[in-house]
């Protein structure tokens, strides 16, 4: 990354994290990551929030609650920020004259009101931010007419699974480009003092009139920490023309807003209305609803007339003529009245200043043959996952107190997490939506540390480094899945995540961060161990693992007990391990150059491949290989010892190829005794050889490398001509998650008199298996996609072009991995591109993004995509794992095919370049 101001201040900024932020400021270094968009966009409907008997989060804080009722664990709000702690939050709210209540928050429905899950039913994207967020763009569209909340519930729940969902745009309230545009706009001016504008653009065709209100308020720490002091916001005088809020904390200390212009402060509490909520009395009339109270119903007694609380917003009342633009500027920062001067003097210049650094960042990280409009999109991905970094706190011991829980003595009532009690959660974190998921997920945050290492590769280590903290991971070496059931099981794919950072490092700094991988390295051999003694139940090196992210892959709800009776031995299940296995043997390789000791533990890892290898590949009705088929499928064990082939063709009999690692010379040189020991092994076991793909001195590949790989050359082969063909995998827009196969001839099973059946889904679900808002029976999905490519680019390391296959399948076209890598990864980037008719794939049939100069260049990226056409689905927002693909754009647009062979031919591996 060459040297501008924005790649400074990442080498200037300290860590997020407090057990080394001691450390960075003593080292000279500056809080530039201190201030961001740290702000959830739902609270309400949590987990964390969920004091039900039943365990329903959605229904027991509901967003009708949430402008009345105080959170207890974090805040949320519309293009908001924090600091790191969460203490001191910011945001705005708008009101449109019409609407009955005040827009503080993104609305949705939940996963009981929406016909395919949750969903958030409001249009807003994050156009641009720096990874220290020096500068920062946000958009959302505001309705002129009322926003339609029952309209949007009552059509939903009058949907059924076979129907598509209704939108924001079907109610006809963007009729008429009857709507405001507001843009949020922040910047640095240092690292504790922000400049925050807001534009708002009047789209329609008359002057209309809407209400803004910049809001500041202190999560309530008072209310459930007994003994924490409560801090204040109040009025105080500052400079002519511009109003000041003084806001005063125990720890964050003093912090001052400036509001630019003549206009009224209105001051509240930040604590629940129980009156509304409870029917109980309150404390105070000042309450969290307060300023909503006084603006939307006129109630001038709901705000505090001494001008001070917990919470409070100046409050502008635009008119924007049709066409009109018109701009709110704030400053928030450490600068009292009598030191800062004119606080806007500056102001333009300095916003305009961090925006050119931010575009002269972006362009040291965009490959130049890169075209404009994937620049666009790549710049967009990594401010979405810039964006969805979140202050996340749960003291799972505390909660479960709260619900009268003792986790330490047996018996009691059902409690979700409750044998996680050892968590304290309390971090920024990247979220794979903040809205529809405002929570971490473990295999999510491994795909989102390849994007975010783009950008800000210290920020993607702290984030793998903290699932393997003690505050996170389990005693018995488990790493959480998510809020929602942290004991459900994710695909082992951290330690992929943490040698693909350590590379990524060494390409950019000539050197990877050892100590990082020596610290992972052993929690993640406590998470091996775990695997091996919890998800193989008889010790026969086949894995189970329950959904492993698939939600609804399977026949049955793998999460669930069969109705057959029996278990599964997972195809994936041990193609992860497998692919685990060879992680950890990479990594032990590297650290032998510090310490001979690992080179033992790279000969363990390299064995348990070996054994996994052997169970998976055997012939015969008990394997998962299906000579017959030339695919790989999940295997029923029912009570009585028979057996089935549970023979769906899906991205489960796909996934075997991903452990795939090719071995270059110099980690052969720096492991003699282990290849040694190896060598000796597949002499005396021939069975070994025969079980995965040929390797070894008499079998070495391009630039002399060896390569482990569960799948040989013919099955790769016969593999590949499924996944390749456009009748089946191949889709316009990647790799689909089922064959197509399957549209007309489902697998069907019948158990006690009824059938259960896997049919081709290219869009939504149809059934509601593993709660019903997530698809894998069709659609693309972004992060196994990336698995596959990156499959392939490791086999076409040890084959260069010694082999080729026709891609698509019947085209005649011969390939070599590297380029079917090339396309694969094209036809994903196509989702998000302009096609020659200026159509975006991922907007689907939705004319208001295909066509409005105002819409069409605002990028959602989707949880998942149409099999068959590409269209966004599912979460709207969910740039964690999707925006992986600023990855592909940037990697495609840097390497080519001899650049990559030959990289290992020179010792470029060994710096990092390209292994990964």
């Amino acid at each position: 990354m060459s040297q501008n101001p924005e790649s400074a201040r990442l080498e200037e900024a300290g860590t997020l994290e407090t057990h080394r932020a001691q450390q960075d400021l003593s080292a000279g270094k500056k809080p530039w990551r201190k201030w961001g968009p740290y702000l959830s966009e739902r609270q309400w409907g949590t987990v964390r929030e969920d004091y039900s008997q039943e365990g329903n989060a959605w229904d027991y804080f509901t967003h009708d609650q949430a402008r009345s009722r105080a959170y207890h664990w974090g805040e949320d709000g519309l293009a908001g920020i924090s600091d790191k702690d969460q203490s001191l939050c910011f945001s705005v709210a708008l009101w449109n004259g019409k609407d009955p209540i005040l827009k503080e928050r993104m609305f949705g429905l939940t996963n009981s009101e929406g016909n395919h899950g949750e969903d958030v039913k409001e249009y807003y994207f994050y156009l641009d931010s720096t990874p220290t967020h020096s500068y920062m763009k946000y958009l959302y569209k505001y309705p002129q007419a009322a926003y339609p909340y029952s309209d949007l519930i009552e059509n939903n729940r009058r949907r059924t699974r076979n129907d598509m969902e209704y939108e924001l745009l079907d109610t006809g309230v963007f009729n008429q480009d009857r709507y405001f545009d507001v843009f949020v706009e922040y910047a640095k001016q240092s690292p504790e003092d922000l400049l925050i504008e807001i534009s708002v653009s009047n789209r329609g065709p008359e002057a209309a009139k809407i209400d803004v209100l910049p809001t500041l308020w202190f999560r309530n720490t008072w209310t459930w920490w007994p003994g924490t002091p409560k801090p204040s916001v109040k009025q105080v005088s500052g400079p002519k023309g511009v109003k000041v809020v003084a806001a005063s904390h125990a720890q964050l200390g003093e912090r001052y807003l400036y509001a630019e212009g003549d206009v009224p402060v209105l001051f509240t509490e930040n604590e629940t209305n129980n009156e509304r909520i409870f029917g109980t009395p309150n404390a105070s009339p000042y309450v969290k609803d307060g300023i909503n109270e006084y603006v939307v119903r006129g109630n001038q007694g709901a705000v505090n007339p001494a001008k001070s609380g917990t919470k409070s917003a100046a409050h502008y009342q635009l008119n924007v003529g049709p066409g009109q633009t018109l701009t709110v500027r704030l400053r928030l920062g450490d600068l009292a009245p009598d030191a800062i001067g004119d606080p806007f003097k500056t102001f333009d210049a300095t916003m305009q200043t961090r925006h050119s650094e931010a575009d002269e960042f972006y362009k040291s990280i965009t490959p130049e043959r890169v075209t404009a409009d994937e620049a666009l999109v790549m710049r967009q991905a990594l401010a979405g996952m810039l964006w969805s970094k979140q202050y996340f706190f749960f003291d799972v011991d505390k909660w479960l107190e709260e619900h009268g829980i003792n986790p330490t003595k047996p018996g009691g009532r059902f409690m979700r997490n409750r044998e996680w009690f050892h968590m304290v959660n309390r971090h920024v974190i990247s979220m794979p939506d903040k809205w529809e998921y405002p929570w971490y997920a473990a295999w999510d945050l491994a795909f989102h540390t390849l994007a975010l290492a783009s950008v800000d590769v210290e920020l993607a280590k702290e984030q793998l480094d903290l699932m393997l903290q003690e505050y996170f991971i389990h005693p018995t070496g488990q790493i959480p899945a998510y809020e929602w059931n942290f004991s459900d099981v994710n695909p082992p794919v951290h330690a992929w995540a943490t040698i693909f950072l350590y590379r990524t490092e060494q390409a950019l700094h000539g050197k990877g961060d050892i100590e990082f991988l020596k610290r992972s390295f052993a929690k993640l051999a406590l998470n091996f161990s775990w695997w091996v003694n919890r998800k193989d139940r008889f010790g026969n090196n086949l894995f189970e693992g329950g959904f492993l992210g698939l939600d609804n892959i399977g026949v049955f709800d793998r999460s669930a007990p069969l109705p057959t009776g029996g278990h599964l031995e997972q195809a994936d299940g041990t193609a992860w391990v497998s692919m685990f296995a060879q992680n950890m043997f990479e990594i032990a390789i590297e650290l032998t150059a510090i310490d001979p000791s690992y080179e033992d533990m790279a000969i363990k890892f390299a064995e348990h491949f070996l054994w996994i290898a052997v169970a998976m590949n055997q012939m015969g009705p008990d394997g998962m290989w299906d000579e017959e088929d030339g695919f790989y499928y999940d295997v029923l064990r029912l009570p009585d010892g028979s057996t089935s082939r549970l023979k769906v063709r899906s991205i489960v009999g796909l996934l075997p190829l991903a452990a795939t690692t090719v071995i270059e010379p110099w980690q052969r040189e720096r492991l003699p005794k282990g290849t040694a020991i190896l060598r000796e092994r597949w002499e005396h076991m021939p069975e070994l050889r025969s079980s995965i793909h040929a390797t070894g001195k008499d079998n070495l590949g391009y630039g002399e490398r060896g390569i482990l790989a569960l799948v040989n050359e013919d099955r790769l082969r016969r593999i590949l001509t499924r996944m390749l063909d456009e009748n089946e995998f191949l889709s316009p827009n990647g790799i689909r998650a089922l064959s197509r196969y399957h549209a007309d001839h489902p697998f069907v099973v019948n158990v006690g008199g009824q059938d259960s059946r896997v049919n081709y889904l290219p869009a939504e679900s149809d059934t509601g298996m593993f709660g019903g808002n997530s698809n894998w029976r069709g659609p693309i999905w972004m992060p196994v996609n990336m698995v596959l490519i990156r499959a392939l680019l490791q086999y076409y390391l040890y084959y260069g072009d010694n082999f080729k296959i026709e891609c698509p399948t019947g085209s005649g076209r011969l390939m070599n991995l590297f380029e079917v890598a090339h396309e694969i990864a094209s036809r994903l980037e196509r989702i998000f591109l302009r096609d020659k008719s200026g159509r975006r794939p991922v907007f689907g049939g939705t004319e208001k993004f295909q066509a409005d100069p105002l819409w069409k260049d605002n990028i959602l990226f989707y949880e998942y995509f149409h099999g068959d056409n590409g269209a966004g689905l599912g979460a709207s927002h969910q740039t964690g794992w999707t925006g992986v693909v600023a990855r592909l754009i940037q990697l495609f647009g840097r390497i080519d095919a001899q650049h990559l062979l030959d990289a290992g031919k020179t010792g470029a591996f060994a710096k990092g370049e390209s292994k990964t």
